[in-house]
């Protein structure tokens, strides 16, 4: 059976498989993440990414960083949702971001919960995902 004709190959290529993230191996082995997941798992990179952190990309990540010891307050809610928007369209080619919405916790205050939604653009799929942000130890 000739490479480009295996069913790991021809599934999705053009959305790539990469280490998946965390790394840490199973049984010896690396684990990789593919398609949909690996690009779910880049954005989690990005946001947990502040720029200057990696030398060979310096200008890569959000830099939620800057917000520790904030207000959970929609002054602060905006200004998040508007880096992690950036952040996202300038190191995330495969997907159209369709909406970034940062709201406090119900049931932790010093948690905000950013929610994005966005568009896998090659499959045209759409996903949803929160990710947690703590401002603060726990209380």
């Amino acid at each position: 059976m000739a490479r480009s004709d295996s069913p790991r190959s021809s599934a999705r290529p053009h959305l790539g498989a990469g280490w998946a993230f965390p790394v840490k191996p199973l049984n010896g082995r690396l684990q990789l993440a593919r398609d949909e997941d690996e690009v779910a798992q880049a954005i989690e990179i990005i946001l947990r990414s502040a720029p200057g952190e990696r030398v060979m990309l310096p200008g890569f990540g959000a830099g939620l960083q800057q917000f520790l010891f904030a207000a959970n307050s929609p002054p602060t809610h905006r200004r998040v949702e508007d880096v992690v928007r950036r952040a996202l369209l300038a190191h995330e080619a495969r997907i159209s971001v369709e909406r970034v919405a940062a709201r406090a916790s119900i049931t932790e205050s010093n948690l905000m919960e950013i929610e994005i939604d966005y568009v896998v653009r090659r499959s045209n799929s759409s996903f949803n995902r929160v990710f947690p942000f703590y401002l603060t130890e726990a209380e």
